[in-house]
């Protein structure tokens, strides 16, 4: 049981990394910075097709992986 929680826990973050690695910027550094980075915070464009995609699958990958942490961290204990 121990050994499957912690293989599980490897998946899960593996698999963020990667979903989080394929994500475009939402930024391209100082410029994105100075001409209105705020429109990505509140939501002005929306996310169309692949990238939203990436964002649900990151937002389930990161809600697992925390999950699995606090698991993994009280089963051990």
């Amino acid at each position: 049981m121990d050994i499957f929680l912690k293989v599980l826990l490897l998946i899960f973050s593996v698999g963020l990394i990667a979903v989080v690695l394929l994500q475009k910027g939402k930024s391209a550094g100082l410029s994105g910075a100075i001409s209105g980075g705020a429109e990505h915070l509140f939501g002005k464009t929306k996310a169309r097709g692949m990238e939203l995609v990436l964002q649900r699958v990151t937002v389930g990958l990161a809600a697992g992986f925390f999950i699995m942490s606090i698991i993994v961290a009280i089963v051990i204990d």
